[in-house]
C-alpha cells in the first residue's frame, strides 16, 4: 500500500480504505479484520482506528454479528447566512443555490425574555420578545430547528405574521424597514432533546451543531437573536469573510 498521507499509520490506512470503499457498491461487506490487518501490515488497534473514522464520516457501517459494510455518506448541505455584502437569511441563500427549502412554524408567540435572550437583545429580563421556532428542511428532509427572538416593542406584528415560508430578514425589511447591518455568529455543539430528535428524525442525544447569530443595525442595536440546531450528518457550516475597504464601514 502506498499513500501520500503523512502522520500516524492509521491515517494512511483510513485514506486508502476511503478511496477503496468509494469504488464499491453500497452494502458491500468488507473483508474480516485479520484479512485487512495482514493486507495493510498493521495491528488490529491501528485498523480499528482507521475504520472508526470512516464509520464516523458515514462511509462505513458496523452491524453486530454481521460485519462492516459500505455506506454512502448523506449529502451535506451548507448552512449559510450571508453577511459579506448583505444580511441574507438561510432560506434566501439556500434557495439561490438551487435547493428546495421548506419551513414549518412550530412556535410563534410573545413571551417574557429569558435572561440569556435579554442579554443578547440588550433588553430587561422578562421584557416581551417574539419567539419564533421553525423546522427547516432541505429537499424534503429535516435539516435544523431554528429559534429566533425579536423585541416585541420593535416588531409588534411579528407574532401574527405568516412566516411559514420565506425569509424572516426579508419580512423585517419589508414590514418595518429594519436596518440589518451587522451580525455576530458563534458555532457550538449540543445534543438533541427527545423533542428535537422526533422533529429531525434522529436518536435522542445525537450530536447537533448549534449556530448562534445576533443581527444588529448600523448603530449597533441588536434586532434579532437566533440559534439554529442542525443535524451534522446532513449539514455543514460555511463562512464568508470580507475585509472592509479603508475608511469603509466595519465588518462584524
Amino acid at each position: 500500500m502506498s499513500s501520500a498521507v503523512s502522520g500516524p499509520k492509521y491515517l494512511s490506512v483510513r485514506e486508502h480504505l476511503r478511496r477503496r470503499v468509494s469504488a464499491l457498491p453500497e452494502l458491500t461487506l468488507l473483508p474480516p479484520e485479520p484479512v485487512l490487518c495482514a493486507e495493510y501490515g498493521v495491528s488490529r488497534i491501528t485498523l480499528r482506528r482507521a475504520v472508526d473514522g470512516l464509520v464516523a464520516d458515514g462511509h462505513l457501517v458496523r452491524e453486530q454479528g454481521r460485519g462492516t459494510f459500505v455506506k454512502r455518506p448523506a449529502i451535506r448541505h451548507e448552512y449559510r447566512e450571508s453577511f459579506v455584502h448583505r444580511i441574507a437569511g438561510w432560506s434566501t441563500v439556500m434557495a439561490e443555490r438551487g435547493a428546495e427549502v421548506g419551513s414549518r412554524v412550530l412556535v410563534q408567540r410573545v413571551v417574557p425574555a429569558p435572561a440569556s435572550i435579554a442579554a443578547e437583545l440588550d433588553l430587561e429580563v422578562a421584557a416581551d420578545v417574539v419567539e419564533l421556532v421553525r423546522l427547516r428542511s432541505v429537499d424534503g428532509a429535516p435539516n435544523h430547528v431554528a429559534h429566533s427572538f425579536l423585541p416585541a416593542a420593535r416588531f409588534p406584528g411579528a407574532a401574527g405574521a405568516d412566516l411559514d415560508d420565506g425569509s424572516l430578514y426579508d419580512h423585517l425589511r419589508a414590514e418595518y424597514d429594519a436596518d440589518l447591518a451587522r451580525a455576530r455568529i458563534v458555532v457550538d455543539v449540543g445534543t438533541a432533546t427527545p423533542e428535537e430528535a422526533g422533529q429531525l428524525q434522529i436518536v435522542a442525544g445525537s450530536p447537533l451543531l448549534v449556530v448562534r447569530t445576533t443581527v444588529r443595525d448600523s448603530g449597533g442595536s441588536p434586532l434579532v437573536h437566533s440559534f439554529s440546531r442542525l443535524r451534522p450528518d446532513v449539514s455543514r457550516v460555511a463562512f464568508e469573510v470580507s475585509v472592509a475597504a479603508a475608511g469603509g464601514p466595519p465588518v462584524g
